[in-house]
């Protein structure tokens, strides 16, 4: 009984585990696929796809295939395995399209363009997978700190005890005003001892916040990781978004990159910027006003001397 006990508890553990890092890696993914604003993109292309393929893959291909439309506008763009032989920039002459439904379709430099998803030409999924594994592991540990603050006894019995042990633990566990045993317990027998687990909680947290904010960084999004009680100035907060916005360049660079070889091939105008989430000018108006004010209270200050 006991040995299924600690294997149910084993594996609710193991699931919880699992969905935790399940939880952080999809929210990490959906941030990094929507974190591109592509614009006058052909209506048949799927940006969210795109975005997938760039992320889990590395790369998509763009090209035209006006079996998949009926319309003159049958841009697609696609997963993409490179084949045949590399340029002398080490991108492939051939390669081949695949869709969900099975379609394929042979395509070569002439008629299709490589979106590589950075300059390494390498999907982020390892990224993500590293982090989301590093706030899940600190997120169970919290919990588990958590836990001991409630229960931090450990109880050392003969093996004969053991059932009456968990009945009495379970009047212990529900909050019983009063826990009852039978005149035979041998009590000299039981030994309980306390872990003393300390609370680490807040600092575990701390960390994490600190995991997830560099998670942010790579992925390009504005965040402040400057653990400061007062009001950040704005210098401040611009040194701080120099390591988020160089992670930008990579990705962006790259993506852009595509969008003049896809215009150049096929007279279009398409073109990708990021998605702006952070004003730097309301910072600015904000600190001008506050340095206003400060100025405003010396004077008064210094009057009243």
């Amino acid at each position: 009984m006991a040995k299924n006990r600690a294997n149910r508890q084993f594996w609710e553990s193991g699931g919880l585990n699992n969905r935790t890092y399940r939880q952080y890696f999809d929210r990490l993914t959906e941030l990094s696929i929507s974190m591109f604003d592509w614009k006058n993109l052909p209506p048949n292309v799927d940006v969210r796809y795109l975005e997938l393929r760039l992320f889990q893959d590395g790369q998509a291909v763009f090209f035209k295939d006006n079996d998949l439309s009926k319309d003159e506008n049958g841009f697609v763009g696609l997963r993409c395995v490179p084949g045949g032989k590399f340029d002398v920039y080490g991108v492939p002459t051939k390669r081949r399209a695949y869709g969900y439904n099975g379609y394929q379709k042979d395509l070569d430099r002439e008629n299709s363009v490589i979106i590589y998803n950075n300059l390494l030409r390498k999907n982020s999924v390892l990224d993500v997978e590293m982090f989301s594994k590093r706030l899940y592991n600190i997120d169970r540990i919290i919990d588990v700190n958590v836990n001991a603050q409630k229960t931090p006894v450990l109880v050392l019995c003969d093996e004969n005890d053991r059932l009456s042990m968990l009945n009495l633990y379970k009047q212990y566990d529900g909050n019983a005003p009063f826990i009852f045993g039978n005149r035979g317990l041998d009590v000299k027998g039981i030994t309980a001892l306390t872990t003393r687990a300390p609370y680490v909680s807040a600092e575990l947290y701390e960390l994490k916040a600190q995991y997830w904010n560099e998670a942010l960084t790579y992925l390009g999004i504005s965040n402040v990781n400057i653990s400061k009680k007062e009001r950040l100035l704005t210098d401040e907060i611009k040194r701080n978004l120099g390591g988020v916005i160089s992670s930008r360049y990579s990705r962006l660079v790259a993506r852009q990159q595509a969008c003049k070889k896809i215009n150049k091939m096929f007279g279009l105008n398409i073109w990708v910027e990021y998605r702006e989430d952070y004003d730097v000018d309301f910072d600015e108006d904000a600190e001008e006003e506050q340095s206003e004010d400060d100025y405003m209270l010396n004077e008064e200050v210094i009057k009243s001397e």
